[in-house]
């Protein structure tokens, strides 16, 4: 009896949740539309707010995108440069995205190495386009099958195709396994932002970083971030100055 009561429960639970997540999908396209209207009418700060919201709840290429025509035309060149990044995180292989990253990267003075720290990315990003994990576990499970066929005499001439499977999952599978261990990165957002020496409000900068550098995260501590730049100098800066660049 106890069994069926909580079943009905969770039943009756998931009724009431579908009307709730229905709204929330037409709301989420009636704000992200309200945001585009405010980028064409020209108030960027209040559009980049409601790209904001959104962007907390569900991500997505083209809300990045938008997000970084809006503060290009802010004049904010390293935050745009910051959502092309994170689009490009979500869709690896968009060749325009590709093409908009180089222009801005050109107009902020930085080479392609220095929005690039992390090679390993590169790996990760391959295998988010070409969904190589799935790969490799759809050709391991056939290698599986094809080893048990052939231990259990079904198809005793399957053994060339087991051992090529197996070699197959393993290479789809090394660039995403050497993806997982590249450093956290971000971006420099605001122009001329103090390189610190301590994570200290009293801390005099000992620098500053270049706006749009995508820089190796280190550490976290409170509102700080410590980071790595191209010339090898480490230190902290404010965590609102160097914005994630998490997948």
């Amino acid at each position: 009896m106890g069994v069926t009561r909580l079943r009905r429960l969770a039943l009756v639970a998931a009724l009431f949740a579908l009307p709730i997540a229905a709204r929330a999908q037409p709301d989420a396209a009636a704000r992200f539309q309200a945001a585009n209207d405010l980028a064409r009418a020209g108030d960027y700060p209040k559009a980049i707010e409601g790209y904001a919201a959104l962007g907390a709840q569900a991500e997505s290429a083209s809300l990045f995108w938008n997000w970084a025509q809006a503060a290009r035309a802010r004049g904010a060149a390293g935050e745009s440069l910051w959502a092309l990044l994170k689009a490009r995180e979500l869709e690896p292989g968009d060749r325009a995205l590709a093409r908009e990253i180089d222009e801005v990267r050109a107009a902020l003075g930085l080479d392609a190495a220095e929005i690039a720290p992390e090679p390993l990315d590169a790996l990760a990003r391959l295998g988010r386009r070409f969904a190589l994990g799935w790969v490799a576990l759809a050709l391991a499970a056939a290698s599986l099958l094809a080893h048990a066929a052939v231990r259990f005499g079904r198809l005793p001439r399957a053994a060339f195709a087991a051992w090529l499977t197996a070699v197959l999952a393993v290479a789809a599978a090394l660039p995403v396994l050497a993806g997982s261990f590249a450093r956290p990165t971000g971006v420099v957002v605001r122009r001329g932002a103090p390189l610190l020496p301590a994570a200290s409000p009293t801390a005099e900068s000992a620098g500053a970083l270049r706006e749009g550098e995508v820089v190796p995260l280190l550490d976290v501590s409170g509102g700080y971030v410590r980071l790595e730049d191209s010339s090898g100098a480490r230190g902290w800066a404010l965590a609102e100055d160097v914005r994630r660049l998490d997948p």
